[in-house]
């Protein structure tokens, strides 16, 4: 455990549609970046994180909290259809060839999960390390949304998804569903280099609870957040 090398990859362009600007709004006073870059900091088993960002505002405000930002993400790798396996793999060849750190282990941490702490990204890393995975994925458990529930339109039809639903099945008789909540995600070096893949063949999990899995992608998200945070904030 101690030999491996694990970076973390803070991604923050800038052209989110949704929320204008989503990256560095205002949550509890603080820019939406600032909670991961502070739980990055704050984690005992990152050696390195860096923000990848092709934004001047938000290398700036990154930088103001903290963060390492050894490079502006080209502008190829920050349009509506980059892929998230391409940014990484130009931050790791970036880091490798021009500040000689080999990581073994790649850590993504979007902005987008304020309440994710260090203790999460730790706990996670910890599972990687202990285990076989190639990767591990934060999740969350699921009652309400179920994918038993998911249903389609056909014509003027509504039929199931993909999983039959038989009418009358309560929700404590549904079997355990998991989503992914955003917070965490790790994958070996190999895996993401050589495979181009962000996951692989053997993908382990962390649980997350609902009070720290809000993903901020819709006004609604961020007030949410912004509830769940005061408590925190008021304690602190």
């Amino acid at each position: 455990m101690k030999n491996k090398k694990i970076l973390g990859v803070i991604t923050a362009r800038g052209g989110s549609k949704r929320i204008p600007r989503k990256n560095i709004i205002e949550l509890c006073g603080k820019p939406l970046i600032y909670y991961t870059i502070k739980a990055a900091k704050e984690s005992k088993l990152l050696h390195k994180c860096i923000v990848s960002s092709d934004d001047d505002e938000i290398i700036e405000i990154s930088k103001k909290y903290g963060a390492d930002v050894p490079f502006k993400r080209p502008d190829y790798l920050s349009t509506d259809y980059t892929k998230s396996v391409d940014v990484l793999i130009h931050a790791v060849q970036y880091i490798e060839e021009f500040e000689h750190f080999f990581p073994d282990i790649i850590v993504i941490l979007e902005p987008t999960s304020p309440l994710r702490t260090a203790q999460d990204i730790d706990l996670a890393l910890q599972i990687h390390l202990e285990s076989d995975a190639d990767s591990v994925v934060s999740i969350i458990k699921t009652d309400h949304w179920h994918p038993i529930r998911a249903k389609k339109i056909q014509g003027k039809r509504l039929v199931d998804y993909c999983i039959e639903e038989h009418e009358g099945v309560r929700r404590q008789d549904l079997p355990p569903a998991y989503f992914r909540n955003g917070a965490f995600y790790s994958v070996n070096r190999d895996i993401l280099i050589n495979q181009h893949q962000i996951y692989g063949n053997f993908i382990s999990y962390y649980i997350m609870p609902d009070t720290r899995s809000i993903d901020i992608n819709t006004e609604i998200d961020l007030q949410l957040a912004e509830l769940l945070m005061k408590p925190q904030l008021l304690t602190k």
